[in-house]
């Protein structure tokens, strides 16, 4: 029996969906019968779709439990070309945040939670409990597999294993590209046009201790940016002194934290609106 469908059978056994990968870490193309979803397919389906092929097609749907079915001749074959074993994440109830570099590991340490880590040939994957949908690029070196993907099984790793925290989740919904925030408009000069924060220097402070504050969040970050923003403008948003330059500071740190420019501008509106700003 080969090693990989060795591995593949414990896998299997306890409850994780299982199938080949051939060389390139790539699965096994669809059969002629199935080549481009002819058969109609189940690349876009989160189970079993109407094929039912015995072979080993349509990637990460292949993926099974039934040893019966690992076993058959169609994939014995492939089992027998196969140069190591992946599995579906989400089916298991599993997600793997996978961290292509280096920059990308620092980056994990410092801002997610810990859990169960796997070394890879170039990074790690940090798997959490849970399901979500699958997305590439995330941040660089980042990807979020669990649903309707696939990873390479690279070991039980070290470590234990941790629920999902929302900050993965807040990941999958982050633009690929920071996006500066749209002019703020603020009030114009209050208590008689006199600037009640005497310098410069008083406004800075205050900008650099929000960013500290969001930078330094590690749980619940939706709920830290919006009273660090709420926090910010009760104390700056009277005077006419915010710029966007100060707001572009603490939509790139909120952002750093994994929060979409959507989220930065939905929590600035909400503590303007709370403030009583918002029609000033």
């Amino acid at each position: 029996m080969p090693e990989p469908l060795q591995t593949a059978l414990a896998l299997a056994a306890d409850g994780v969906p299982v199938l080949p990968l051939r060389a390139g870490k790539a699965p096994f193309g669809n059969c002629h019968r199935c080549a481009n979803n002819a058969c109609g397919g189940r690349p876009n389906m989160k189970s079993a779709g109407p094929c039912r092929c015995p072979g080993v097609c349509h990637a990460w749907a292949a993926a099974t439990t039934d040893p019966a079915v690992l076993t058959s001749p169609p994939w014995t074959a492939a089992w027998r070309r196969a140069v190591t074993v992946a599995y579906h994440p989400g089916a298991a109830g599993l997600i793997v945040v996978d961290l292509d570099n280096v920059a990308a590991v620092d980056w994990a340490r410092e801002t997610l939670p810990a859990t169960r880590v796997v070394e890879t040939t170039r990074g790690e994957h940090w798997i959490y409990r849970g399901a979500m949908s699958s997305h590439n690029a995330v941040r660089p070196g980042v990807d979020i597999k669990s649903t309707m993907s696939y990873a390479r099984w690279l070991g039980p790793g070290t470590g234990t294993m941790t629920a999902l925290p929302d900050i993965v989740r807040t990941l999958a919904v982050k633009e690929p590209t920071a996006v500066r925030p749209a002019a703020v408009t603020v009030p114009a000069m209050a208590r008689g046009g006199e600037c009640p924060h005497r310098t410069p220097a008083y406004l800075d402070r205050g900008i650099a201790m929000a960013e500290q504050r969001i930078t330094a969040a590690s749980t619940a970050v939706h709920a830290t940016v919006y009273r660090t923003f709420l926090a910010v403008l009760s104390t700056h948003g009277r005077c006419g002194c915010l710029t966007e330059a100060h707001t572009t500071r603490l939509f790139s740190a909120a952002q750093a934290k994994g929060e979409s420019a959507r989220h930065c501008t939905d929590a600035w509106t909400n503590a303007l609106t709370t403030l009583g700003l918002s029609h000033v």
